[in-house]
């Protein structure tokens, strides 16, 4: 017994489509390498005077968790 929606084409959405073709090209335009598009981001970031949020660095904790 198959399940109804089995053969049933996918649901579209076409905003997610279009935040993942806007997340395409940029990831492209950086030859698909992941620090680039990082310093690419924090470069647009600094351009626009934005300011990321950073926390200081939090050891583990020795104690198991409860």
């Amino acid at each position: 017994m198959k399940h109804p929606q089995q053969d049933a084409e996918p649901w579209k959405d076409e905003i997610v489509a279009e935040v993942r073709a806007a997340r395409e090209q940029l990831f492209a335009a950086c030859d698909h390498d992941l620090k680039k598009l990082a310093a690419r981001l924090r470069q647009t970031e600094r351009a626009h005077g934005r300011v990321p949020v950073t926390y200081p660095k939090r050891e583990p904790s020795k104690e198991p968790a409860a």
